[in-house]
């Protein structure tokens, strides 16, 4: 049979580290609701995460070495992640498809025009097909596909620490369909940015509560005597007093812990301040004098205040 130049067997190695599973203590089978927790027979595993998190999961399939989906569901959401032998092989959720032209789209390799001309296509090509296609046409190379999966794949399972709420499942032995290109992961770093962000991502909310109700307004330090990512350069460019944070992060294809941490940073540097969007009317809640006693702003907010004051005072 032919090598397809589609060779995507190179795993991404990140830690020769063994862990241990972590199970809920206090239930007689690891944890109420599963079926069987035993590493190393049949698993049929599902249950809640508020019982059993992301973390633990992915712990659990890791060292049993599991080949299967898990397929997590939210009131808003869902998420499917596929794993071969232990390793994440393929990663979606509802709201961001994973196919390869979306893919590239968000990492910048493809133009919206691009993509639009590939599904408007009579017969949409498949994923390895449009691969294959782009790298004939030098669009893009192998790698750079490759590196575009692998970034999407760690997007979407970052996301899935904080999620907190919904039912989970695991179907032993299902594996993506064979259009689709995958890029097998090792999961030990991955478990651990997952739970650092999860420490970072609590902090940063208590920082930025509410990133719908509030804007951004660009201070008067010079940009030039700060070095910017390019990412950071996409939160400026939609800088505007009627865009909230949130809507930043919309039309940059961000999730709250990248822009809460984007935002957070130019806040310590002195580059942006927090100021009430325009054109929102709020709405007027009767409070009593212990609710308005007990209400304060955010730290962010209270900070960005006092750096206002302090260049005025330096003004003078």
């Amino acid at each position: 049979m032919p090598q397809s130049p589609f060779n995507f067997a190179s795993e991404v190695v990140t830690s020769p580290k063994k862990r241990v599973a972590i199970f809920p203590t206090g239930a007689t089978n690891g944890i109420s609701g599963f079926s069987c927790l035993e590493i190393g027979k049949t698993m049929a595993l599902q249950g809640n995460l508020r019982d059993f998190g992301t973390t633990q999961l992915l712990n659990l399939v890791s060292l049993a070495r599991k080949t299967g989906a898990m397929k997590m569901v939210t009131s808003d959401d869902a998420a499917s992640l596929y794993f071969r032998e232990g390793k994440l092989i393929h990663a979606s959720t509802k709201k961001r498809s994973a196919r390869l032209a979306n893919i590239l789209f968000e990492s910048k390799k493809l133009s919206e025009d691009q993509v639009n001309a590939i599904e408007r296509q009579p017969k949409p090509p498949s994923d390895k097909a449009l691969g294959i296609e782009l790298i004939r046409k030098s669009v893009v190379n192998q790698q750079d596909i490759i590196n575009s999966v692998k970034n999407f794949m760690l997007d979407v399972v970052y996301s899935l620490f904080s999620w907190t709420e919904g039912e989970f499942n695991f179907n032993q032995g299902a594996l993506p369909s064979h259009d689709r290109i995958t890029v097998p992961l090792n999961l030990d770093n991955v478990i651990l940015e997952g739970s650092r962000r999860i420490q970072e991502s609590e902090r940063l909310v208590d920082e930025l509560p509410n990133l719908g109700v509030v804007a951004l307004k660009i201070t008067d330090k010079p940009l030039r005597d700060v070095k910017l990512t390019p990412d950071d350069w996409r939160v400026i460019s939609h800088i505007h007093p009627r865009n909230t944070i949130q809507q930043i992060a919309q039309a940059n294809n961000m999730d709250e812990f990248q822009i809460r941490k984007i935002v957070y940073g130019m806040l310590q540097a002195g580059l942006v301040e927090l100021i009430k969007p325009e054109g929102i009317q709020q709405k007027k809640k009767f409070m009593t004098r212990a609710q308005k006693k007990a209400k304060r702003e955010s730290p962010a907010m209270k900070r960005s205040v006092v750096e206002r004051l302090i260049t005025r005072i330096r003004r003078i």
